[in-house]
């Protein structure tokens, strides 16, 4: 058998339209959605991925802002631009980019965004909401995740997820998501001993482990749903993920590509949380 490859090219392409049509009726009822993006310093990788979210805002109609400060910026200055950030009605997103410099604590900055803002859902308020399955904004990548997989047709509930990672930006928060599908899941870690034992439970696998080509063909079990969150670059510039897919892909019956992958879906959840902060200001001004 071969995999299906889902492409989150296309899946984002048709979320970005359902998501531009909304933005539009808003604009009718007078609410410009609007998202600011701060960047502190000229790492590459966040340079480009900031880039990237300019040009998906710009598609859907939704205000975008990118806040461009030099590396020596200090703790306080940033405090002070995520407070004017909270309190600019026009702006209902607010993202500052990870990584922080290092004399700067990332866990200070993301607890002073508004959680009515925190359209990243890194805010403990946020965080807590989705623990216990209350209505919140939902982490973008996890969020693309679940999107992908619901896309394939394939039922969650009963089924076993397999996740690689804790991280609590993707492995915490989809293990969350899925146990709100009703699967039963499984979080493996860098401690986790007989892995391929354990992988090859899934029926569905999620590898968000940050380690280029880790999973092969021996960890997967024949018709395995397999989504690749790792991004990695080899020493030839190339872009792989975690999971090595020419092999991978021979047993699986799903498998997300890198690039192509979860990648363009985890920014059109931020357009789509983006959206859903504009929607809730909406409501608050007409109760």
């Amino acid at each position: 058998m071969s995999a299906k490859v889902i492409s989150g090219i296309e899946l984002a392409k048709k979320y970005r339209e359902e998501i531009k049509a909304e933005v539009e009726q808003l604009q009718r009822s007078g609410v410009q959605p609007g998202l600011t993006v701060i960047l502190v310093g000229e790492d590459p990788a966040s340079m480009s991925y900031v880039a990237h979210k300019a040009k998906d805002c710009e598609k859907v109609g939704i205000a975008s802002q990118v806040i461009k400060l030099p590396e020596q910026t200090t703790q306080e200055e940033l405090l002070e631009h995520v407070e004017r950030l909270n309190a600019d009605a026009t702006i209902h997103g607010i993202l500052v980019q990870l990584p922080l410099p290092k004399h700067i604590s990332e866990k200070e900055v993301l607890l002073a965004i508004s959680p009515d803002k925190d359209v990243d859902c890194f805010h403990p308020t946020n965080v807590g909401q989705m623990v216990i399955g209350n209505s919140t904004f939902l982490p973008c990548t996890p969020f693309g995740v679940v999107k992908i997989i619901q896309s394939t047709g394939v039922e969650l509930a009963g089924k076993h997820v397999v996740v690689i990672g804790r991280s609590n930006i993707v492995g915490k928060p989809v293990s969350l998501l899925m146990l709100q599908e009703h699967a039963t899941v499984t979080i493996c870690h860098s401690k986790t001993t007989n892995l391929a034992e354990v992988t090859k439970q899934a029926d569905v696998l999620i590898v968000a482990a940050g380690r280029p080509n880790m999973i092969k063909r021996e960890h997967v079990s024949p018709g395995t749903v397999v989504i690749d969150v790792g991004v990695s670059r080899t020493d030839e510039g190339r872009l792989v993920g975690d999971v090595q897919f020419d092999e991978v892909s021979e047993v699986a019956s799903y498998i997300t590509p890198v690039p192509g992958g979860v990648g363009p879906m985890t920014r059109t959840m931020l357009l789509k949380n983006t959206l859903e902060a504009a929607k809730q200001k909406l409501s608050a001004s007409l109760v």
